[in-house]
């Protein structure tokens, strides 16, 4: 899995990563099971703190797409199923661009809704 970050862009870099191994969970290129690299090894690669990988893959935790164990490290969970990361995807994409033109979270919430009774 490759990820990469710009730190040219205005996304956060931990946003950046989370959303690099959420796409890899999407597209089947990462597996439930499988290791994600170690924060350290992570952190040296792509220069940044190892703080900004954790903060990447604690998102990716509270999202219930990995595990993150002490001392062993990050796993993609087993049965995560590709369509949840992409789902997770979109709807961060929807919240950017909702905040993007200064829906609130009602707001947001409320179109969901609606799309949701018009889906069915």
């Amino acid at each position: 899995m490759l990820i990469r970050v710009d730190p040219a862009r205005s996304t956060p870099l931990a946003d950046q990563i989370a959303a690099c191994i959420r796409r890899g969970i999407a597209d089947g290129s990462v597996r439930g099971g499988e290791r994600l690299p170690g924060a350290r090894d992570l952190a040296a690669s792509l220069q940044v703190s190892i703080h900004t990988v954790l903060a990447g893959y604690q998102s990716l935790r509270d999202e219930g797409l990995i595990e993150l164990r002490r001392g062993r490290g990050a796993t993609v969970r087993d049965g995560v199923l590709p369509g949840r990361a992409a789902v997770v995807e979109l709807t961060k994409e929807l919240v950017l661009a909702a905040r993007r033109i200064d829906l609130d979270d009602e707001e947001i919430v409320e179109l969901v809704r609606a799309a949701t009774t018009s889906t069915g």
